[in-house]
């Protein structure tokens, strides 16, 4: 499992110690290396992909795993109720359409950890091509995008980083709005 912690994002590691209890979403889960680092806390953690490859051995450590086409799909048939997650994982993974449908997954007092590819990311590989790039401040009108639910974001960043690899990225944290109010403690 400590391959697997120190393969999650860097961004998700620094901000897990906001998701304290429920349900965990990770959305394009890939190997769940962002899932595993949550092992062992006491939460209920589910991994969504379309890529089944890794979901045994996911299953095998207590994820729920689902394969999903989120591009043909996913916003329509995401099987789960509104508000029924306590927080919502996104790394290198961008589908505008999907993203009012998981702002609706999010419980109140939730919290959503997104991290992507940002526009200029070409210069340094794949992905390169514009509807996968999120354009300059687009993550943050994306997290107000559905006007019935409110955020508030803890932490967002714009730039390059050069861990795991050189890219262009936005990341966010923020939490939805309503339920107990909490307490954003700084490292």
């Amino acid at each position: 499992m400590d391959g697997f912690a120190s393969a999650a994002s860097s961004w998700v590691m620094r901000h897990r110690r906001l998701i304290q209890t429920g349900r965990v979403l990770d959305v394009a889960c890939g190997h769940g290396r962002n899932l595993y680092p949550l092992l062992g806390l006491g939460l209920e953690l589910f991994g969504v992909d379309r890529d089944t490859a890794a979901f045994e051995q996911l299953k095998q450590a207590g994820v729920r795993t689902l394969a999903v086409d989120l591009e043909n799909e996913g916003h329509a048939v995401l099987p789960f109720e509104d508000a029924s997650f306590a927080a919502i994982i996104v790394c290198n993974y961008l589908h505008r359409p999907l993203f009012p449908r998981l702002l609706k997954l999010l419980a109140p007092g939730g919290v959503m950890l997104y991290e992507t590819f940002a526009a200029g990311n070409a210069q340094f590989g794949k992905p390169s091509r514009p509807e996968f790039l999120l354009n300059e401040g687009e993550l943050l009108r994306l997290i107000a995008s559905c006007p019935e639910i409110v955020m508030d974001v803890i932490a967002y960043e714009s730039g390059y980083v050069d861990v795991p690899k050189p890219a262009q990225i936005q990341r966010i944290c923020a939490r939805r709005q309503g339920g107990a109010k909490q307490l954003n403690r700084l490292a």
